[in-house]
């Protein structure tokens, strides 16, 4: 059944969030924070392992790096056309509404869990070719196995950050959908080159979701998000 990945991811990041929310009221606020770290840390770790698996290669017996120049003109690009459409504007308004209509208005961590929760989850190159794979094949493989890793991500999320974690399930089911649709249209362009930057640019935003979570700071993930598209579009103009 095409389309039926999304469908299974989606319900495991339900499923993950909500055990991961009722287990949260448990925790005394200092373990809550713990666990924050413990993700961002965590979210740290896979980002530069998948990162480093792109632009590390063994030549001729001797490691050597590249990519750089790639990371930072995408992140640019991304950059000033994120800020110009506020994307991360969207994002916040959009957890803003889910927050008022399913009663957690009191609830001062949902919108920056929400959109934290949706960035970690939605953006990597699992989300992109599973999709197309379902859509194309039906083959729902790579979307279960990411369905495994997002639960367990979101319950220990929904568990240190809220509930606002859970709702990264539409985010989810909305791009995943929208790209299986969209399999036939896709499968063209997604070469083994664009797969392989917009990887590697992926996991640089990832890193940045971790670096929110662990230090706090207010990196504008979303806003860098176009920057996925620009490495998409590097593959075919070999910048």
């Amino acid at each position: 059944m095409v389309g039926l990945g999304t469908v299974i991811n989606t319900a495991a990041i339900l499923a993950g969030g909500l055990c991961g929310a009722l287990f949260g009221r448990l925790l005394k606020e200092s373990a809550q924070d713990t666990l924050t770290k413990v993700c961002g840390v965590s979210t740290l770790f896979i980002a530069v392992s998948g990162a480093m698996e792109g632009m590390l290669s063994l030549e001729n017996g001797s490691l050597s790096s590249g990519g750089g120049l790639l990371i930072i003109g995408c992140l640019a690009i991304g950059g000033v056309i994120g800020e110009l459409l506020n994307i991360e504007g969207a994002f916040e308004r959009f957890g803003q509404w889910l927050k008022l209509k399913t009663g957690n208005a009191k609830d001062r961590e949902f919108v920056n869990a929400f959109v934290t929760a949706s960035l970690t989850v939605c953006i990597g190159a699992m989300a992109i070719v599973g999709s197309i794979q379902d859509g194309l094949t039906g083959d729902y493989s790579i979307l279960a196995t990411k369905a495994v890793l997002d639960l367990i991500i979101i319950m220990v999320m929904s568990s240190s950050m809220g509930r606002g974690a859970v709702f990264s399930a539409i985010p989810v089911a909305v791009l995943q959908g929208t790209m299986t649709a969209l399999a036939g249209l896709l499968r063209p362009v997604m070469t083994e080159a664009a797969l392989n930057n917009l990887s590697l640019v992926g996991n640089v935003l990832i890193f940045c979701v971790g670096v929110n979570l662990v230090w706090g700071k207010k990196i504008k993930v979303a806003n860098l998000l176009p920057a996925i598209v620009a490495a998409v579009i590097a593959a075919f103009v070999h910048i």
